[in-house]
């Protein structure tokens, strides 16, 4: 299960309450080239709807937020040192592994169908 933010970040649900958040394919192309990717530590608790690190691309710099509450469990090290495998394909590479601490919170998140509705509004 995919669920996203309205400013473009989203979580996938694979196992018993961990999730993958990241930023959306919209939210890549809108950014362009990724150059750096701010991450917090593993360990560290993060809030539904507030900051949890920054991206960067030669274009813009963009705040991330949390869709889901919980622990990071794991960064993705790769975006260390090749920040660009967002821009390439964002899906794949997320940036944050967290265990959800209420599951609730995926409630009113947008679905696919809510979500390519935002992006089609705001590409015109």
């Amino acid at each position: 299960m995919i669920k996203y933010l309205p400013s473009h970040e989203y979580v996938r649900v694979e196992d018993d309450n961990v999730a993958y958040i990241g930023i959306s394919p919209f939210a890549a192309k809108q950014l362009g080239n990724v150059v750096y990717v701010d991450m917090p530590e593993e360990g560290d608790e993060v809030t539904k709807g507030d900051e949890f690190g920054a991206i960067e691309s030669v274009k813009a710099a963009s705040d991330l937020f949390a869709p889901v509450s919980g622990e990071v469990l794991e960064i993705n090290e790769d975006l260390n040192d090749n920040p660009k495998l967002v821009s390439d394909d964002p899906m794949k590479n997320w940036i944050i592994k967290v265990s959800i601490s209420d599951s609730s919170e995926l409630d009113d998140l947008l679905d696919q169908a809510a979500y390519d509705e935002l992006c089609a509004k705001e590409s015109h």
